[in-house]
């Protein structure tokens, strides 16, 4: 794998938008928190754009600004500002290649899982973190401490809880994943990486269990699940139902599917739409530990 170098006070990073809209007031606050720690923000041209009802900016000025952040010397890491949709759209427009040359961190979830599966393909490190547009939350302080670590150069362990549908064992590979609407959206596209003998990581917001259900067997049925080193389920969040239920916990949804192959399984990690969303770096090599007492994910050294 491509490694980015770490940053460095007095580094530039740059903030894109690929998908949703954002606001001023969450990015003066996430540039004010970059500043405290070194580094100089700049905002890319287009990031308030007024020429879509939803989206940032037209689909050409988004790929505009995030071409011009891959290609400019200067921007050390590229920050998204927010998930939401819309990368996808400008995704297979983009120009990744000079990252191969020149490689700089990419950062986000949700939807930037997208662009975290495209730079897998191409063997280049990313960061799977919290964004701009959460860094005022409240509780976000642990997440964004997180990913402050990651960009410096320190890569802490990240711990699970004892969970009674954990599956106990160990494995060391290469982490991969997100957020799963994405990772069954880039089935079949340039995005679509190889899963075997990689530890895979997901989590999900605002989705039926159906949905759910319906996702996971899709992966199992493209062969993505069988040949897995390991899985670590993060936060679910915002889970609905139909009326009737769906009958199925998301635990069981999920182990409906996988436990028969037999790797180790880890639930409820602080990796997802809710605080603490703790940083990984994707591409990375890890061990996944799951025992009676907790669960853990400990990097190995760069």
């Amino acid at each position: 794998m491509i490694i980015p170098k770490f940053l460095a006070p007095g580094n530039k990073v740059g903030i894109v938008a690929p998908g949703r809209k954002v606001s001023r007031e969450d990015m003066e606050s996430a540039t004010k928190i970059f500043s405290n720690w070194g580094l100089n923000a700049e905002l890319s041209p287009n990031l308030y754009g007024n020429d879509h009802n939803y989206l940032a900016a037209s689909d050409e000025g988004r790929l505009s600004d995030f071409q011009k952040m891959i290609n400019d010397p200067e921007i050390a890491a590229i920050i998204c500002a927010r998930g939401g949709y819309g990368t996808t759209r400008i995704l297979d427009k983009l120009n990744l290649q000079p990252l191969s040359l020149s490689p700089k961190w990419i950062v986000g979830f949700s939807d930037i899982t997208a662009l975290h599966l495209k730079l897998n393909v191409l063997r280049i490190e990313s960061i799977h973190a919290t964004m701009p547009i959460l860094f005022s939350k409240e509780d976000s302080t642990p997440s964004v401490n997180s990913l402050r670590e990651l960009l410096f150069g320190t890569t802490p362990s990240i711990n699970g809880p004892s969970n009674q549908n954990n599956k106990h064992g160990s494995a060391t590979a290469e982490v991969i994943g997100g957020n799963l609407s994405l990772l069954v959206d880039s089935l079949s596209t340039p995005g679509d990486t190889d899963f075997s003998e990689k530890i895979l990581i997901v989590e999900e917001i605002d989705e039926y269990l159906y949905k759910i259900d319906r996702m996971f067997t899709h992966l199992m049925r493209a062969g993505k699940l069988s040949r897995l080193r390991g899985l670590v389920v993060g936060r679910f969040s915002e889970i609905r139902d139909t009326t009737p239920g769906f009958g199925e916990t998301v635990e069981e949804i999920i182990l409906d599917k996988v436990s028969k192959f037999g790797y180790p399984m880890a639930f409820d990690f602080p990796i997802g739409h809710e605080n603490p969303n703790l940083a990984w770096r994707s591409g990375s090599t890890m061990t996944l530990t799951v025992d009676s007492g907790a669960s853990c994910l400990t990097p190995s050294i760069v």
